[in-house]
């Protein structure tokens, strides 16, 4: 076979990796709503379910890519691929939530050795500096086309196929990627001698894991000593980063203040992006009665707004400068998704497809000259631990997104429904059971509501309900992403080195 085809074959092959891993991000919002009816989970089940992939892929990518370095990024990928098909059958099988979630854990795992992995092997397959920027171009419009794909093909598949289908979907993908990767896909380790850091891997998720499970389960009680736990890991982990000869997490980086603020700045434009994504997939289909499908239809033009702006920031930042582009893109997508507060339950759909079109530009806009911002910062042998950590603050961003604003809508919800039901004065323990069954995505009516008290008069409270606790999320990832725009003013140089051979990292990791 030629080498030219072997290349072509191996470029297709991290595409199929890397689109499996990024589609799972997005597919599976759409089918939060059967899942909770399925499988009778609370709000707070479904954030697992997100959170659970999100969390493990966000604690471990820094960690795979030494691995890739020490083992072989072929090898790595290579058990990634069977790691996360077999978590995807689980998955699709899962007979209960805790199995469910369980899967996630696994699928996030795998994910954390596709990311990293896909993007080294295709540098290293076409070493070439004009095809390794066609290459790497192709590459980042896969991760796009995924996170566009995600809501569509969720939709479509949860009402043709059932929620299962999500998951089953990563099967033949995950089988042709491994043919693939092992026919076309020469071995590649890292130049220098590397090892793992094992005690902050550790640390690292005992971080995320307690500041998850505090955001995530913040009415059972005990979160502030969770976050006080939290607070002394990373005051341990930054002592163990400072002192070990191969840190997984290289501070020096963060003595610059361009890198440290852009890190920031990417954590809170994903809280917000990725918690709206959430939200608003429960928003379209249990209040406002939309299908999986069509739910996941609503979302284009958000996705397509975002995607097209990654494409074009490029143009927008070399006439504006980075920093103008960012903070211009900060500032319409928080602008944008502070209109929302205007969104009523029988909202139409059409009121508001012009405010996600913007909330997606600004969001895309902002995100390439972030990356790009940080990249240039950093010398050319820190290039790759300075993606992965930024790939890490996007993943830590939309972990905290799910965590922090699905408690935060919750507790909106549930006082807002009890001050509801107060009102109408319902007796205490029939007020819990209403909400309980609320905060499920139910639609049950009591068999002891009074008869004074309508089912469409229940339901309609339920969804005011419901809304008021969207309007808390909103309002507080609008404040997010316009105190990012404050701090790239701040602290953020205007201009950039845009040297040619940096340009492929102007990618969403």
């Amino acid at each position: 076979m030629k080498r030219g085809s072997v290349k072509a074959i191996a470029l297709v092959a991290m595409c199929c990796a890397l689109f499996m891993a990024n589609l799972d991000d997005t597919v599976v919002n759409v089918a939060l709503p059967k899942i909770q009816m399925s499988l009778d989970s609370g709000v707070s089940g479904l954030q697992w379910v997100v959170n659970a992939y999100t969390l493990t892929a966000a604690s471990l990518l820094l960690t795979s890519g030494t691995l890739g370095d020490i083992y072989g990024r072929k090898r790595v990928l290579l058990v990634g691929l069977v790691i996360f098909t077999i978590s995807s059958l689980i998955c699709g099988f899962a007979p209960n939530l805790e199995i469910l979630i369980a899967g996630r854990v696994l699928q996030g795992v795998g994910a954390a050795a596709l990311i990293p992995s896909t993007l080294a092997i295709v540098t290293d397959t076409f070493p070439d500096p004009q095809e390794q920027t066609k290459a790497i171009g192709i590459w980042s419009a896969v991760s796009g086309i995924a996170f566009i794909a995600g809501p569509v093909l969720g939709g479509l598949l949860v009402d043709t196929l059932g929620w299962q289908s999500v998951f089953f979907l990563n099967i033949p993908m995950g089988a042709i990627a491994f043919a693939l990767t092992v026919r076309a896909v020469k071995e590649s380790k890292g130049l220098r001698d590397r090892r793992l850091d094992v005690p902050g891997l550790l640390l690292s998720i005992v971080i995320l894991a307690c500041l998850a499970y505090a955001f995530t389960e913040g009415n059972t009680g005990g979160s502030g000593a969770l976050l006080i736990f939290a607070g002394i890991s990373f005051g341990s982990f930054l002592w163990v980063e400072s002192r070990t000869a191969y840190p997984m997490l290289p501070l020096p980086l963060f003595k610059n203040p361009t890198f440290a603020i852009v890190n920031v700045v990417s954590v809170l434009l994903l809280f917000t992006l990725v918690g709206l994504l959430f939200m608003f997939s429960l928003f379209l289909q249990q209040v406002q009665g939309y299908s999986a499908a069509a739910a996941g239809l609503r979302f284009l033009p958000l996705n397509g707004a975002f995607a097209i702006a990654l494409l074009c920031s490029g143009w927008f930042a070399a006439r504006l400068g980075w920093r103008s582009a960012i903070t211009v893109g900060l500032v319409l997508a928080g602008v944008a998704t502070l209109s929302f507060l205007r969104i009523s339950p029988n909202t139409e759909y059409r009121a508001i497809v012009s405010t996600l079109v913007i909330s997606g530009f600004g969001a895309g806009l902002a995100l390439a000259p972030l990356t790009a911002a940080a990249m240039s910062t950093v010398i050319s042998s820190q290039v790759g631990i300075a993606s992965a950590i930024l790939s890490t603050s996007n993943r830590l961003g939309g972990v905290l997104g799910v965590a922090l604003q699905g408690t935060i809508f919750s507790q909106q919800l549930t006082s807002e429904l009890g001050r509801l039901l107060t009102s109408w004065g319902l007796p205490a323990n029939l007020q819990e059971q209403i909400i309980a069954n609320a905060l499920h995505g139910g639609n049950k009516i009591p068999a002891n509501l009074p008869p004074s008290i309508s089912p469409q008069a229940l339901q309609q409270a339920t969804n005011e309900a419901f809304v008021s606790g969207l309007h808390a999320v909103v309002l507080v990832g609008s404040i997010a992403l316009l105190v990012g725009a404050v701090l790239v003013l701040t602290f953020v140089a205007p201009n950039f080195n845009q040297s040619a051979e940096k340009s492929p990292l102007l990618v969403k990791r």
